[in-house]
């Protein structure tokens, strides 16, 4: 499973699995024993977690679910040392353990909680999504997947010293 087919609905616990579209909204499936299925309008706010990101102090200001879900895997494996429910400063340790330079002021304990909870739902039921995230976060980058990025950004800088001559 990829983190582009599961999602999570504001008010509700538990992440869902993606099924299809429908004309009014999307139709979702809870990722566990369970297997209730949702109808998700327009009016209920559905995030997917291949478009969440935390909050860094970094130069990219953010980093993505994808990348923070390797780390943790990368550390503790399928078994977190901590549960959502911990109180909030073995919660602020344990993400400053896999984010170093995470925002405190702009990432609440309710992020980091669900964090956990997110990761412990899909160590329970779908291990096989952090295989493959390990691997894309693992790839190398190759020159051709580089040089547009540095090409674009000799552009602006170009276009930036023309317009202040």
């Amino acid at each position: 499973m990829n983190l582009k087919d599961v999602a999570a609905i504001a008010g509700k616990s538990g992440l869902y699995k993606v099924i299809k579209p429908t004309r009014t909204g999307v139709i979702l499936e809870s990722i566990d024993e369970q297997k209730i299925k949702i109808i998700a309008n327009s009016n209920t706010r559905v995030s997917i977690l291949k478009e969440i990101s935390m909050y860094t102090t970094g130069a990219d200001a953010s980093k993505a679910l994808e990348d923070i879900f390797a780390s943790v895997f990368k550390k503790y494996a399928l078994t977190l040392p901590i549960s959502p429910k911990a109180d909030g400063a073995d919660l602020g340790s344990f993400l400053e353990s896999v984010l170093p330079d995470y925002d405190k002021e702009k990432v609440y304990l309710s992020d980091i909680k669900k964090l956990v909870t997110w990761y412990t739902i899909l160590a329970q039921y779908h291990p096989e999504t952090f295989t493959a995230v390990q691997e894309k976060v693992a790839e190398p980058v190759t020159e051709e997947t580089a040089t547009p990025v540095v090409e674009k950004t000799a552009a602006k800088k170009a276009a930036a010293k023309k317009k202040e001559a």
